[in-house]
Parts: C-alpha cells; structure tokens; sequence
C-alpha cells in the first residue's frame, strides 16, 4: 500500500496561554484513552455471568 499523502500542509502553532490553559483543564500525563467506557464488558457488569468465588479455582 502507498501511503496516503496530503495535498494540504497545516501548521499550527500554539501559544503559551493556550497551552497553559490546556493544562489546566487536563493535567499533563493525564491518560484519558479508556476503550471500555462506552462498552464495558458484560462479563465484568452483569452478576449473573461471573462465576461465584466458591466455584473459581483460585477461591
């Protein structure tokens, strides 16, 4: 596969009040990435689906 190319170059610049105030907001090393918000497992919701601990192998 060819690697899709821009025909547009965009830089953009931003200043140290915009910056500070991203920071603000969100402090900096803050990870907000989290791939099960939206969905969360059904497996780890429902009660109903874990297995009771007398019955786990480590229990």
């Amino acid at each position: 596969m060819k690697p899709i190319r821009s025909r547009h170059c965009v830089t953009l610049t931003l200043d140290d009040a915009t910056l500070d105030r991203i920071d603000e907001i969100v402090p900096p090393g803050t990870n907000r990435y989290e791939p099960n918000a939206a969905f969360p497992p059904r497996s780890l919701t429902e009660p109903a689906r874990r297995r009771p601990l007398s019955e786990r192998a480590a229990a």
